[in-house]
Protein backbone atom coordinates (compact mmCIF):
# COMPACT_ATOMS: atom_id res chain seq x y z
CA UNK A 1 0.00 0.00 0.00
CA UNK A 2 1.34 3.51 -0.55
CA UNK A 3 -0.20 6.03 1.16
CA UNK A 4 2.65 8.32 2.92
CA UNK A 5 2.04 11.69 1.72
CA UNK A 6 4.89 12.70 -0.18
CA UNK A 7 6.90 9.29 0.70
CA UNK A 8 9.22 8.35 -1.46
CA UNK A 9 9.51 5.65 -3.46
CA UNK A 10 11.82 2.68 -3.20
CA UNK A 11 12.96 1.26 -6.24
CA UNK A 12 15.74 -1.55 -6.35
CA UNK A 13 16.62 0.30 -9.57
CA UNK A 14 16.77 4.09 -9.81
CA UNK A 15 13.10 5.38 -11.34
CA UNK A 16 12.76 6.86 -14.62
CA UNK A 17 11.13 9.72 -14.83
CA UNK A 18 8.37 10.82 -18.37
CA UNK A 19 5.68 13.11 -19.55
CA UNK A 20 3.49 10.28 -19.86
CA UNK A 21 2.41 6.51 -19.22
CA UNK A 22 0.82 4.59 -21.01
CA UNK A 23 -0.53 0.99 -19.63
CA UNK A 24 -1.49 -0.96 -22.60
CA UNK A 25 -0.41 -1.21 -26.35
CA UNK A 26 -3.50 -2.46 -28.01
CA UNK A 27 -6.57 -0.50 -29.63
CA UNK A 28 -6.60 2.17 -26.98
CA UNK A 29 -2.64 2.40 -25.55
CA UNK A 30 -2.14 2.62 -29.39
CA UNK A 31 -4.01 5.54 -29.69
CA UNK A 32 -2.93 7.11 -26.81
CA UNK A 33 0.83 6.51 -27.82
CA UNK A 34 0.42 7.84 -31.13
CA UNK A 35 -1.49 11.34 -29.61
CA UNK A 36 0.46 11.90 -26.71
CA UNK A 37 4.17 11.61 -28.88
CA UNK A 38 2.62 13.82 -31.47
CA UNK A 39 1.75 16.53 -28.77
CA UNK A 40 5.20 16.85 -27.65
CA UNK A 41 5.13 14.05 -24.66
CA UNK A 42 7.87 11.86 -23.91
CA UNK A 43 5.38 8.48 -23.39
CA UNK A 44 6.67 4.99 -21.93
CA UNK A 45 4.25 2.35 -23.40
CA UNK A 46 4.30 -0.63 -21.13
CA UNK A 47 2.89 -4.31 -22.18
CA UNK A 48 2.45 -7.10 -19.89
CA UNK A 49 3.06 -9.27 -23.49
CA UNK A 50 5.47 -10.35 -25.80
CA UNK A 51 7.28 -8.19 -28.54
CA UNK A 52 5.44 -8.74 -32.22
CA UNK A 53 6.59 -7.39 -35.42
CA UNK A 54 3.65 -7.42 -37.81
CA UNK A 55 5.58 -8.30 -40.37
CA UNK A 56 8.07 -10.90 -39.20
CA UNK A 57 5.12 -12.22 -36.87
CA UNK A 58 1.96 -12.23 -39.12
CA UNK A 59 1.01 -15.81 -40.07
CA UNK A 60 -2.04 -15.12 -43.06
CA UNK A 61 -0.32 -16.61 -45.47
CA UNK A 62 0.62 -20.04 -44.53
CA UNK A 63 -1.43 -22.40 -46.14
CA UNK A 64 -3.25 -25.74 -44.24
CA UNK A 65 -0.61 -28.22 -46.08
CA UNK A 66 2.22 -26.32 -44.45
CA UNK A 67 0.91 -26.29 -40.80
CA UNK A 68 1.52 -29.35 -38.40
CA UNK A 69 -1.77 -30.14 -37.80
CA UNK A 70 -3.17 -28.96 -41.01
CA UNK A 71 -5.07 -26.04 -39.69
CA UNK A 72 -7.30 -28.12 -37.27
CA UNK A 73 -5.10 -27.80 -34.56
CA UNK A 74 -3.33 -29.89 -31.82
CA UNK A 75 -6.69 -30.30 -29.79
CA UNK A 76 -4.98 -32.01 -27.16
CA UNK A 77 -2.49 -29.33 -26.05
CA UNK A 78 -5.10 -26.71 -26.63
CA UNK A 79 -7.44 -28.75 -24.67
CA UNK A 80 -5.04 -28.76 -21.79
CA UNK A 81 -2.98 -25.61 -22.33
CA UNK A 82 -5.97 -23.09 -24.16
CA UNK A 83 -9.46 -24.69 -22.70
CA UNK A 84 -10.29 -21.04 -22.79
CA UNK A 85 -8.72 -19.54 -25.51
CA UNK A 86 -9.77 -21.65 -28.28
CA UNK A 87 -13.33 -20.88 -27.59
CA UNK A 88 -12.42 -17.55 -29.48
CA UNK A 89 -14.06 -17.35 -33.28
CA UNK A 90 -10.32 -15.79 -33.88
CA UNK A 91 -8.90 -18.74 -32.74
CA UNK A 92 -6.88 -21.62 -34.91
CA UNK A 93 -3.94 -23.23 -35.35
CA UNK A 94 -1.91 -19.83 -35.99
CA UNK A 95 -3.38 -17.45 -34.30
CA UNK A 96 -3.21 -19.82 -31.07
CA UNK A 97 0.18 -18.14 -30.46
CA UNK A 98 -1.22 -14.94 -29.96
CA UNK A 99 -3.67 -16.01 -26.75
CA UNK A 100 -2.30 -16.41 -23.30
CA UNK A 101 -1.61 -19.71 -21.88
CA UNK A 102 -4.82 -20.04 -19.37
CA UNK A 103 -3.02 -22.60 -17.34
CA UNK A 104 -0.22 -19.62 -16.55
CA UNK A 105 -3.22 -16.75 -16.70
CA UNK A 106 -6.08 -17.85 -14.13
CA UNK A 107 -9.28 -16.57 -13.11
CA UNK A 108 -11.96 -17.65 -11.10
CA UNK A 109 -16.22 -17.35 -12.00
CA UNK A 110 -18.99 -17.77 -9.52
CA UNK A 111 -20.37 -21.05 -9.23
CA UNK A 112 -23.46 -21.92 -12.45
CA UNK A 113 -22.00 -18.44 -13.74
CA UNK A 114 -19.55 -19.49 -16.45
CA UNK A 115 -17.46 -16.32 -18.18
CA UNK A 116 -14.99 -16.45 -21.01
CA UNK A 117 -12.44 -14.38 -20.65
CA UNK A 118 -9.92 -13.92 -23.88
CA UNK A 119 -6.54 -12.34 -23.13
CA UNK A 120 -3.61 -11.57 -25.73
CA UNK A 121 -0.06 -12.50 -25.47
CA UNK A 122 1.88 -10.00 -26.97
CA UNK A 123 2.26 -5.83 -28.00
CA UNK A 124 -0.85 -4.95 -30.04
CA UNK A 125 -3.42 -7.14 -27.54
CA UNK A 126 -6.14 -8.06 -29.35
CA UNK A 127 -6.20 -5.38 -32.18
CA UNK A 128 -4.43 -8.21 -34.04
CA UNK A 129 -7.12 -10.54 -33.81
CA UNK A 130 -10.50 -8.04 -33.73
CA UNK A 131 -13.19 -8.52 -36.38
CA UNK A 132 -12.27 -4.85 -37.41
CA UNK A 133 -15.91 -3.84 -37.71
CA UNK A 134 -15.89 -0.35 -37.13
CA UNK A 135 -19.30 2.04 -36.24
CA UNK A 136 -20.34 4.50 -34.57
CA UNK A 137 -22.74 5.10 -31.81
CA UNK A 138 -25.63 7.54 -32.12
CA UNK A 139 -27.64 9.67 -29.72
CA UNK A 140 -30.24 7.67 -29.03
CA UNK A 141 -27.44 5.35 -27.46
CA UNK A 142 -25.76 7.72 -25.85
CA UNK A 143 -28.98 8.43 -24.23
CA UNK A 144 -30.48 5.67 -23.54
CA UNK A 145 -29.96 4.98 -20.01
CA UNK A 146 -31.45 8.30 -19.66
CA UNK A 147 -34.39 7.27 -20.96
CA UNK A 148 -34.87 4.03 -19.87
CA UNK A 149 -33.86 5.16 -16.11
CA UNK A 150 -31.20 2.41 -16.04
CA UNK A 151 -27.41 2.76 -15.24
CA UNK A 152 -26.21 6.33 -15.54
CA UNK A 153 -26.52 9.04 -18.43
CA UNK A 154 -23.54 8.99 -20.41
CA UNK A 155 -21.66 12.43 -20.41
CA UNK A 156 -20.99 13.12 -23.70
CA UNK A 157 -23.44 12.98 -26.64
CA UNK A 158 -22.71 12.03 -30.19
CA UNK A 159 -22.25 16.08 -31.48
CA UNK A 160 -18.88 16.08 -29.10
CA UNK A 161 -17.55 12.69 -30.80
CA UNK A 162 -18.38 13.09 -34.34
CA UNK A 163 -15.26 15.17 -34.61
CA UNK A 164 -13.07 12.17 -32.68
CA UNK A 165 -15.12 9.83 -35.03
CA UNK A 166 -13.53 11.60 -38.24
CA UNK A 167 -10.08 11.95 -37.04
CA UNK A 168 -9.94 8.16 -35.99
CA UNK A 169 -11.21 7.05 -39.44
CA UNK A 170 -9.34 9.39 -41.34
CA UNK A 171 -6.56 8.15 -40.06
CA UNK A 172 -7.01 4.38 -40.02
CA UNK A 173 -9.02 4.26 -43.08
CA UNK A 174 -12.42 2.74 -42.95
CA UNK A 175 -14.37 1.32 -45.53
CA UNK A 176 -17.69 1.73 -46.11
CA UNK A 177 -21.15 3.04 -47.62
CA UNK A 178 -23.10 5.82 -46.78
CA UNK A 179 -26.57 5.23 -45.53
CA UNK A 180 -27.92 8.34 -44.18
CA UNK A 181 -29.37 6.38 -40.84
CA UNK A 182 -30.06 7.90 -37.67
CA UNK A 183 -29.44 5.24 -35.76
CA UNK A 184 -26.18 4.59 -37.51
CA UNK A 185 -24.24 7.76 -38.46
CA UNK A 186 -22.13 7.29 -41.38
CA UNK A 187 -18.18 8.27 -41.44
CA UNK A 188 -15.52 9.27 -43.64
CA UNK A 189 -15.13 6.19 -45.60
CA UNK A 190 -12.84 4.43 -47.95
CA UNK A 191 -14.74 2.98 -51.26
CA UNK A 192 -17.06 0.07 -50.20
CA UNK A 193 -16.84 -3.56 -50.62
CA UNK A 194 -18.92 -5.00 -52.50
CA UNK A 195 -21.72 -7.43 -51.75
CA UNK A 196 -22.15 -11.00 -52.90
CA UNK A 197 -25.70 -11.26 -55.50
CA UNK A 198 -27.88 -12.83 -52.75
CA UNK A 199 -26.71 -10.27 -50.36
CA UNK A 200 -27.81 -7.60 -52.48
CA UNK A 201 -31.09 -9.61 -53.01
CA UNK A 202 -31.86 -10.16 -49.38
CA UNK A 203 -30.89 -6.16 -48.82
CA UNK A 204 -33.75 -5.43 -51.57
CA UNK A 205 -36.30 -7.92 -50.21
CA UNK A 206 -35.66 -6.83 -46.59
CA UNK A 207 -36.41 -3.22 -47.50
CA UNK A 208 -39.01 -3.58 -49.72
CA UNK A 209 -40.83 -6.07 -46.86
CA UNK A 210 -40.07 -4.16 -43.89
CA UNK A 211 -39.05 -0.13 -45.05
CA UNK A 212 -36.16 1.80 -44.51
CA UNK A 213 -36.06 0.77 -40.89
CA UNK A 214 -34.22 -2.16 -41.84
CA UNK A 215 -31.82 -1.42 -44.07
CA UNK A 216 -28.86 -4.12 -44.87
CA UNK A 217 -25.68 -2.87 -45.68
CA UNK A 218 -21.58 -4.02 -46.36
CA UNK A 219 -20.38 -3.63 -43.27
CA UNK A 220 -18.39 -0.94 -42.29
CA UNK A 221 -14.72 -2.49 -41.58
CA UNK A 222 -10.88 -0.93 -40.77
CA UNK A 223 -9.36 -3.01 -43.86
CA UNK A 224 -8.19 -0.68 -46.81
CA UNK A 225 -9.80 -1.07 -50.32
CA UNK A 226 -7.30 1.40 -51.51
CA UNK A 227 -3.39 2.57 -50.81
CA UNK A 228 -3.83 4.46 -47.64
CA UNK A 229 -1.61 6.46 -45.13
CA UNK A 230 1.78 4.75 -46.81
CA UNK A 231 -0.67 1.14 -46.56
CA UNK A 232 -1.48 -1.29 -49.36
CA UNK A 233 -4.98 -2.32 -50.20
CA UNK A 234 -6.22 -5.50 -48.91
CA UNK A 235 -5.92 -8.86 -51.27
CA UNK A 236 -8.19 -10.35 -50.04
CA UNK A 237 -6.34 -14.18 -48.59
CA UNK A 238 -8.69 -14.36 -45.73
CA UNK A 239 -7.39 -14.97 -42.35
CA UNK A 240 -6.87 -11.65 -40.78
CA UNK A 241 -6.52 -13.16 -36.96
CA UNK A 242 -3.30 -14.38 -37.90
CA UNK A 243 -2.06 -10.81 -38.19
CA UNK A 244 -1.71 -8.90 -42.00
CA UNK A 245 2.11 -8.73 -42.96
CA UNK A 246 0.57 -5.76 -46.06
CA UNK A 247 -0.29 -3.80 -42.81
CA UNK A 248 -3.73 -3.62 -44.95
CA UNK A 249 -6.29 -3.72 -41.47
CA UNK A 250 -5.68 -1.33 -38.54
CA UNK A 251 -3.62 -3.12 -35.87
CA UNK A 252 -2.04 -0.34 -33.25
CA UNK A 253 1.39 -2.44 -34.69
CA UNK A 254 0.97 -1.80 -37.91
CA UNK A 255 0.21 1.69 -37.59
CA UNK A 256 -0.38 4.07 -34.35
CA UNK A 257 2.60 2.38 -33.16
CA UNK A 258 4.94 2.76 -35.72
CA UNK A 259 3.50 6.58 -35.54
CA UNK A 260 4.68 7.34 -32.26
CA UNK A 261 7.86 5.58 -32.52
CA UNK A 262 8.44 7.63 -35.69
CA UNK A 263 8.40 10.85 -32.84
CA UNK A 264 11.12 9.62 -31.27
CA UNK A 265 9.15 10.43 -28.31
CA UNK A 266 8.26 6.35 -27.45
CA UNK A 267 9.62 4.28 -25.29
CA UNK A 268 8.30 0.45 -25.93
CA UNK A 269 8.47 -2.03 -22.95
CA UNK A 270 7.36 -5.49 -23.45
CA UNK A 271 6.82 -8.00 -20.74
CA UNK A 272 6.24 -5.53 -18.34
CA UNK A 273 3.48 -6.26 -15.26
CA UNK A 274 1.99 -2.96 -13.90
CA UNK A 275 1.26 -4.35 -10.34
CA UNK A 276 0.17 -0.75 -9.16
CA UNK A 277 -0.66 2.68 -9.97
CA UNK A 278 1.06 4.62 -7.22
CA UNK A 279 -1.10 7.50 -5.22
CA UNK A 280 0.67 10.35 -3.77
CA UNK A 281 -1.02 11.62 -0.99
CA UNK A 282 1.15 15.10 -0.41
CA UNK A 283 0.21 15.64 -4.36
CA UNK A 284 -2.57 14.15 -4.64
CA UNK A 285 -2.13 12.67 -7.54
CA UNK A 286 -0.83 9.46 -9.02
CA UNK A 287 3.01 9.34 -9.61
CA UNK A 288 3.89 6.72 -11.86
CA UNK A 289 3.48 2.71 -11.90
CA UNK A 290 5.05 -0.23 -10.35
CA UNK A 291 6.01 -3.14 -12.34
CA UNK A 292 7.76 -6.24 -12.56
CA UNK A 293 9.44 -7.50 -15.31
CA UNK A 294 7.97 -10.46 -16.63
CA UNK A 295 11.17 -12.35 -17.77
CA UNK A 296 13.84 -11.59 -15.16
CA UNK A 297 11.36 -10.81 -12.55
CA UNK A 298 13.26 -7.37 -11.60
CA UNK A 299 11.14 -5.32 -9.84
CA UNK A 300 10.59 -1.50 -11.84
CA UNK A 301 9.62 1.65 -10.79
CA UNK A 302 8.47 4.65 -13.30
CA UNK A 303 7.23 7.89 -12.84
CA UNK A 304 5.25 10.25 -14.99
CA UNK A 305 2.82 13.50 -15.02
CA UNK A 306 -0.33 11.34 -16.28
CA UNK A 307 -0.94 7.66 -16.49
CA UNK A 308 -3.56 6.73 -19.17
CA UNK A 309 -4.98 3.29 -18.51
CA UNK A 310 -5.46 1.10 -21.31
CA UNK A 311 -5.36 -2.42 -20.13
CA UNK A 312 -8.36 -3.79 -21.31
CA UNK A 313 -11.66 -3.31 -19.64
CA UNK A 314 -10.89 -6.10 -17.03
CA UNK A 315 -6.98 -6.13 -16.54
CA UNK A 316 -7.95 -1.87 -16.19
CA UNK A 317 -10.12 -2.78 -13.49
CA UNK A 318 -8.30 -5.43 -11.80
CA UNK A 319 -5.21 -2.78 -11.74
CA UNK A 320 -7.16 -0.21 -10.13
CA UNK A 321 -8.40 -2.97 -7.41
CA UNK A 322 -4.80 -3.74 -6.87
CA UNK A 323 -3.80 -0.34 -6.43
CA UNK A 324 -5.00 0.29 -2.66
CA UNK A 325 -4.14 3.62 -0.44
CA UNK A 326 -5.18 4.60 2.35
CA UNK A 327 -7.22 7.17 0.58
CA UNK A 328 -8.30 4.18 -1.59
CA UNK A 329 -8.71 1.20 0.50
CA UNK A 330 -11.01 -0.29 -2.14
CA UNK A 331 -8.78 0.60 -4.99
CA UNK A 332 -7.52 3.57 -7.01
CA UNK A 333 -10.36 5.81 -7.95
CA UNK A 334 -12.86 3.96 -6.46
CA UNK A 335 -14.76 6.54 -4.50
CA UNK A 336 -17.67 5.87 -6.30
CA UNK A 337 -17.37 1.71 -5.32
CA UNK A 338 -17.94 1.59 -8.62
CA UNK A 339 -14.58 -0.19 -10.23
CA UNK A 340 -15.10 -3.38 -11.16
CA UNK A 341 -18.71 -3.41 -11.67
CA UNK A 342 -21.26 -3.08 -14.29
CA UNK A 343 -19.27 -5.66 -16.56
CA UNK A 344 -20.76 -5.93 -20.16
CA UNK A 345 -20.52 -7.37 -23.23
CA UNK A 346 -23.21 -8.45 -26.63
CA UNK A 347 -24.82 -11.51 -26.22
CA UNK A 348 -25.35 -13.35 -29.39
CA UNK A 349 -25.67 -16.74 -30.57
CA UNK A 350 -29.13 -16.27 -31.95
CA UNK A 351 -29.62 -16.31 -35.87
CA UNK A 352 -30.68 -18.35 -38.76
CA UNK A 353 -28.99 -19.95 -41.48
CA UNK A 354 -30.27 -20.53 -44.79
CA UNK A 355 -29.38 -21.13 -48.96
CA UNK A 356 -30.23 -19.21 -51.56
CA UNK A 357 -31.08 -20.77 -55.68
CA UNK A 358 -30.08 -19.22 -58.13
CA UNK A 359 -26.55 -17.17 -59.40
CA UNK A 360 -25.17 -20.26 -60.41
CA UNK A 361 -22.51 -18.44 -63.04
CA UNK A 362 -21.30 -16.25 -60.23
CA UNK A 363 -18.26 -16.98 -57.82
CA UNK A 364 -17.24 -15.03 -54.91
CA UNK A 365 -14.00 -13.36 -55.72
CA UNK A 366 -11.17 -14.10 -53.12
CA UNK A 367 -12.02 -14.26 -49.54
CA UNK A 368 -13.81 -11.20 -48.46
CA UNK A 369 -12.63 -9.72 -44.41
CA UNK A 370 -15.88 -8.33 -44.35
CA UNK A 371 -20.22 -9.08 -44.41
CA UNK A 372 -22.63 -7.23 -44.51
CA UNK A 373 -24.37 -5.41 -41.59
CA UNK A 374 -27.70 -4.61 -40.06
CA UNK A 375 -28.04 -1.96 -38.11
CA UNK A 376 -30.40 -2.22 -34.93
CA UNK A 377 -34.06 -1.91 -35.34
CA UNK A 378 -35.56 -2.86 -32.15
CA UNK A 379 -35.63 0.36 -29.72
CA UNK A 380 -33.91 2.60 -31.82
CA UNK A 381 -35.48 5.74 -31.71
CA UNK A 382 -34.68 8.37 -29.49
CA UNK A 383 -38.16 9.04 -28.67
CA UNK A 384 -39.02 5.48 -28.07
CA UNK A 385 -42.04 5.14 -30.47
CA UNK A 386 -40.27 1.94 -31.02
CA UNK A 387 -40.41 0.72 -27.76
CA UNK A 388 -40.29 -3.87 -27.85
CA UNK A 389 -42.56 -4.69 -24.48
CA UNK A 390 -39.60 -7.49 -23.31
CA UNK A 391 -36.65 -5.28 -23.61
CA UNK A 392 -35.17 -2.15 -23.62
CA UNK A 393 -32.24 -2.04 -26.26
CA UNK A 394 -31.23 -3.47 -29.63
CA UNK A 395 -29.47 -5.65 -31.61
CA UNK A 396 -27.52 -5.89 -34.64
CA UNK A 397 -26.97 -8.70 -37.76
CA UNK A 398 -23.60 -9.24 -39.13
CA UNK A 399 -23.19 -12.37 -41.63
CA UNK A 400 -22.88 -13.47 -45.10
CA UNK A 401 -23.17 -14.87 -48.32
CA UNK A 402 -20.90 -17.79 -49.97
CA UNK A 403 -20.87 -20.69 -52.16
CA UNK A 404 -20.08 -23.78 -50.64
CA UNK A 405 -15.92 -25.12 -51.49
CA UNK A 406 -13.99 -28.18 -50.72
CA UNK A 407 -14.37 -27.97 -47.22
CA UNK A 408 -18.11 -28.88 -47.37
CA UNK A 409 -16.31 -32.14 -48.44
CA UNK A 410 -14.18 -32.96 -45.39
CA UNK A 411 -15.88 -35.38 -43.93
CA UNK A 412 -17.58 -37.06 -46.79
CA UNK A 413 -17.07 -40.53 -48.05
CA UNK A 414 -15.21 -41.58 -50.74
CA UNK A 415 -11.98 -41.34 -52.60
CA UNK A 416 -10.80 -41.05 -56.35
CA UNK A 417 -12.05 -39.08 -59.17
CA UNK A 418 -15.94 -38.57 -58.35
CA UNK A 419 -14.47 -37.09 -54.89
CA UNK A 420 -11.48 -34.46 -56.44
CA UNK A 421 -14.23 -33.22 -58.91
CA UNK A 422 -16.85 -32.97 -56.01
CA UNK A 423 -13.86 -30.60 -53.86
CA UNK A 424 -13.66 -28.00 -57.05
CA UNK A 425 -17.19 -27.97 -58.38
CA UNK A 426 -19.10 -24.95 -56.27
CA UNK A 427 -21.91 -26.01 -54.10
CA UNK A 428 -24.85 -23.62 -54.15
CA UNK A 429 -24.95 -20.12 -51.85
CA UNK A 430 -25.87 -20.64 -48.61
CA UNK A 431 -26.10 -17.75 -46.11
CA UNK A 432 -25.40 -17.42 -42.46
CA UNK A 433 -26.39 -14.32 -39.56
CA UNK A 434 -26.42 -14.06 -36.02
CA UNK A 435 -27.10 -11.06 -33.97
CA UNK A 436 -25.37 -9.35 -31.72
CA UNK A 437 -27.53 -7.38 -28.55
CA UNK A 438 -27.01 -4.79 -25.68
CA UNK A 439 -26.21 -6.12 -22.27
CA UNK A 440 -28.03 -3.77 -20.23
CA UNK A 441 -25.37 -2.28 -17.50
CA UNK A 442 -25.97 -3.79 -14.12
CA UNK A 443 -23.74 -3.27 -10.83
CA UNK A 444 -24.32 -6.91 -9.61
CA UNK A 445 -22.20 -7.86 -12.72
CA UNK A 446 -18.93 -7.42 -11.42
CA UNK A 447 -15.06 -8.35 -11.47
CA UNK A 448 -13.16 -8.86 -7.94
CA UNK A 449 -10.09 -10.10 -7.00
CA UNK A 450 -9.99 -13.52 -5.54
CA UNK A 451 -9.02 -13.76 -2.12
CA UNK A 452 -6.43 -16.14 -2.03
CA UNK A 453 -5.61 -17.22 -5.82
CA UNK A 454 -2.91 -15.49 -7.35
CA UNK A 455 -0.82 -15.57 -10.85
CA UNK A 456 2.76 -16.33 -11.45
CA UNK A 457 3.67 -12.80 -10.17
CA UNK A 458 1.91 -13.12 -6.84
CA UNK A 459 -0.43 -11.04 -8.22
CA UNK A 460 -4.34 -11.98 -7.14
CA UNK A 461 -6.40 -12.84 -10.05
CA UNK A 462 -9.76 -11.97 -11.36
CA UNK A 463 -13.08 -13.16 -10.01
CA UNK A 464 -16.38 -12.90 -11.91
CA UNK A 465 -19.85 -12.51 -11.27
CA UNK A 466 -21.54 -12.16 -14.75
CA UNK A 467 -24.68 -13.02 -15.67
CA UNK A 468 -27.41 -12.48 -18.23
CA UNK A 469 -30.39 -11.05 -17.13
CA UNK A 470 -34.11 -11.67 -18.33
CA UNK A 471 -33.72 -8.19 -20.66
CA UNK A 472 -30.79 -10.14 -22.58
CA UNK A 473 -32.25 -13.78 -23.05
CA UNK A 474 -36.13 -12.14 -23.99
CA UNK A 475 -34.08 -10.26 -26.98
CA UNK A 476 -32.31 -13.45 -27.43
CA UNK A 477 -35.45 -15.36 -28.36
CA UNK A 478 -36.20 -12.38 -30.61
CA UNK A 479 -33.18 -12.59 -32.56
CA UNK A 480 -33.41 -15.55 -33.83
CA UNK A 481 -37.29 -14.70 -35.11
CA UNK A 482 -36.39 -11.78 -36.44
CA UNK A 483 -33.47 -13.62 -38.36
CA UNK A 484 -36.46 -16.31 -40.15
CA UNK A 485 -38.90 -13.47 -40.81
CA UNK A 486 -36.41 -11.63 -42.78
CA UNK A 487 -34.93 -14.69 -44.85
CA UNK A 488 -38.20 -16.08 -45.54
CA UNK A 489 -38.66 -12.73 -46.91
CA UNK A 490 -35.78 -12.96 -49.32
CA UNK A 491 -37.06 -16.07 -50.37
CA UNK A 492 -34.50 -18.18 -49.15
CA UNK A 493 -34.60 -22.20 -48.42
CA UNK A 494 -33.59 -24.42 -46.42
CA UNK A 495 -33.75 -21.84 -43.01
CA UNK A 496 -32.56 -23.02 -39.92
CA UNK A 497 -32.75 -20.99 -37.14
CA UNK A 498 -30.29 -21.61 -33.92
CA UNK A 499 -30.44 -20.12 -30.59
CA UNK A 500 -28.30 -20.50 -27.90
CA UNK A 501 -27.33 -17.64 -25.88
CA UNK A 502 -23.44 -17.30 -25.53
CA UNK A 503 -21.08 -17.47 -22.44
CA UNK A 504 -20.90 -13.64 -21.38
CA UNK A 505 -17.90 -12.88 -22.42
CA UNK A 506 -17.75 -14.77 -25.92
CA UNK A 507 -18.36 -11.86 -27.66
CA UNK A 508 -14.94 -10.37 -26.71
CA UNK A 509 -16.69 -7.09 -26.53
CA UNK A 510 -16.20 -6.33 -22.55
CA UNK A 511 -17.25 -2.82 -21.43
CA UNK A 512 -18.02 -0.96 -17.81
CA UNK A 513 -16.10 -1.65 -14.98
CA UNK A 514 -14.74 2.12 -14.70
CA UNK A 515 -17.61 3.63 -16.21
CA UNK A 516 -17.83 7.62 -17.69
CA UNK A 517 -20.74 9.82 -15.85
CA UNK A 518 -21.67 13.23 -14.52
CA UNK A 519 -21.76 12.65 -10.81
CA UNK A 520 -18.50 11.28 -8.99
CA UNK A 521 -20.86 9.40 -6.72
CA UNK A 522 -22.11 6.46 -9.54
CA UNK A 523 -19.38 6.90 -11.82
CA UNK A 524 -15.30 6.47 -11.91
CA UNK A 525 -14.58 8.99 -14.49
CA UNK A 526 -15.40 12.22 -16.35
CA UNK A 527 -16.68 13.23 -19.49
CA UNK A 528 -13.26 13.13 -20.83
CA UNK A 529 -12.41 9.46 -19.41
CA UNK A 530 -10.48 11.86 -15.90
CA UNK A 531 -11.01 10.15 -13.29
CA UNK A 532 -12.91 11.95 -10.72
CA UNK A 533 -11.06 11.63 -7.86
CA UNK A 534 -7.77 11.04 -9.02
CA UNK A 535 -6.67 14.38 -11.76
CA UNK A 536 -3.97 12.78 -13.52
CA UNK A 537 -5.43 9.56 -14.36
CA UNK A 538 -7.75 8.66 -17.20
CA UNK A 539 -8.86 5.34 -18.85
CA UNK A 540 -9.81 5.34 -22.10
CA UNK A 541 -10.68 1.53 -23.11
CA UNK A 542 -13.88 -0.64 -22.68
CA UNK A 543 -13.95 0.20 -18.98
CA UNK A 544 -15.12 3.59 -19.56
CA UNK A 545 -18.30 2.66 -21.18
CA UNK A 546 -21.41 3.39 -19.56
CA UNK A 547 -23.62 1.33 -21.49
CA UNK A 548 -22.98 -1.58 -24.70
CA UNK A 549 -24.98 -0.22 -27.93
CA UNK A 550 -24.93 -3.45 -29.63
CA UNK A 551 -21.92 -1.69 -32.51
CA UNK A 552 -18.90 -3.16 -32.12
CA UNK A 553 -17.56 -0.86 -29.64
CA UNK A 554 -13.41 -0.58 -30.65
CA UNK A 555 -13.68 2.66 -32.69
CA UNK A 556 -15.27 4.72 -30.00
CA UNK A 557 -12.75 3.34 -27.62
CA UNK A 558 -10.39 5.08 -30.22
CA UNK A 559 -12.02 8.01 -30.54
CA UNK A 560 -12.64 8.90 -27.04
CA UNK A 561 -8.72 8.18 -26.22
CA UNK A 562 -8.24 10.83 -28.93
CA UNK A 563 -10.28 12.95 -27.55
CA UNK A 564 -9.15 12.35 -24.04
CA UNK A 565 -4.88 13.08 -24.90
CA UNK A 566 -6.15 16.02 -26.14
CA UNK A 567 -8.14 17.17 -22.88
CA UNK A 568 -5.08 16.07 -21.55
CA UNK A 569 -2.24 17.99 -23.14
CA UNK A 570 -4.18 20.81 -22.54
CA UNK A 571 -4.59 20.71 -19.08
CA UNK A 572 -0.88 20.07 -18.66
CA UNK A 573 -0.31 23.28 -21.03
CA UNK A 574 -2.47 25.20 -18.14
CA UNK A 575 -0.20 23.26 -15.56
CA UNK A 576 -3.24 21.87 -14.08
CA UNK A 577 -1.77 18.23 -14.42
Amino acid sequence: MTDRPGAAFAPRRAARDYDAIVIGSGMSGGWAAKELCERGLRTLVLDAGRPFDPVADAREHVPPWEMRFRGLGDRRATEARQPVQRRSVSFDEQSARFWIDDAVHPYTTAEGRPFNYFRPSHVGGKSIMWGRQVYRLSDADLGANLRDGVGVDWPVRYAQLAPWYDHVERYIGVSGQAERLASLPDGVFLPPMAMTPPERHLRDRVARAFGSARRVTIGRVAVLTRAHGGRAPCHYCGPCQRGCSTLSYFSSPNVTLPAAQGTGRMELRANTVVREVVWDGRLGRVRGVRALDAVSREELEFTARVVFLCAGALESARLLLLSTSSAFPDGLANGSGQVGRNVMDHIKGAGASARFEGWDDVLPEGVRPNGIYLPSFRNARADGRDRHADFPRGYAFQGGAGRQDWRAHLAAPGLGAALKRALVEPGPWTFGWEARGEMLPRESNRLTLHPTKVDPWGIPVAHFDVRWSDAELAMHRDMARAAVEMLEAAGAVDIRPFERPSVPGSTNHEMGTARMGRDPRTSVLDAYNRAHDVPNLFVTDGACMTSSPCQNPSLTYMALTARAVDHAVRLLGRREL
